[in-house]
């Protein structure tokens, strides 16, 4: 394979928000994502968001975000205006992807944004690759894998790079049970929607196939 096709970029990224449900209000506080090409970090980009209205103690407590902190901060157009010129048109990883893209949705959705539509989930490619942590949460699956943890969870960029930990980990395991030497975005991706049963035998084709074929990659963020 190419060596250009092993330097696939993605944007590691992580939010922490005033709650579980956008579309009851809650918000984005703080935005953080690691833009990475193959297994080296080329770029940061962290944010404060002032939600306009105060937090709770709960979240205060939780994320070590204060209303205090927030009272200065940039709004979301600003900050998701930034977001926007940083991710391009790369893909997304997040662990527990489901939950930070329906809030990244909401944040864009509220300025006439493209929202994007391709991410990965490190939470349910573990879910089918590792078959016995306690449980799948990130700070877990650190520990699993011996990753180095970071001095504060819950807070986002902090989180996004033991998530780029993770999906480092997930593809070498890949790499070295099957025989890749490079395992492409979208494959992973079919990954983490296949059965647990069935994919050893979808990355087993995939293998045999990468030693004659060039293998699908990254494609387009937002299509």
């Amino acid at each position: 394979m190419p060596a250009s096709y092993q330097h696939e970029t993605v944007i590691v990224v992580d939010v922490e928000t005033t709650g579980m449900l956008p579309e009851k209000g809650d918000r984005v506080i703080e935005i953080g994502a690691i833009k990475m090409r193959g297994d080296q970090i080329i770029e940061h980009f962290e944010r404060l968001i002032r939600p306009d209205f105060l937090v709770t103690r709960e979240i205060e407590a939780l994320t070590g975000i204060t209303n205090s902190m927030l009272q200065d901060a940039p709004g979301s157009r600003q900050v998701m205006t930034d977001f926007i010129d940083f991710i391009g048109h790369y893909p997304f990883v997040a662990h527990n992807a489901a939950f930070d893209q329906k809030f990244i949705d909401a944040e864009l959705s509220r300025y006439g944004k493209p929202r994007p539509t391709n991410f990965n989930c490190t939470l349910q490619l573990a879910r089918r690759i590792y078959p016995d942590p306690l449980n799948y949460k990130l700070g877990t699956l650190v520990q699993y894998k011996k990753l180095k943890p970071a001095l504060t969870f819950h807070r986002a960029l902090a989180d996004a790079e033991m998530t780029a930990q993770l999906w480092l980990a997930i593809n070498n395991d890949i790499m070295q049970d099957y025989g890749f030497t490079f395992v492409p975005f979208d494959l992973l991706k079919k990954v983490s929607l296949t059965s647990k049963e069935q994919v050893a035998e979808l990355l087993r084709k995939a293998a045999k196939d990468a030693l004659h074929n060039q293998l699908d990659t990254t494609g387009n963020l937002f299509g």
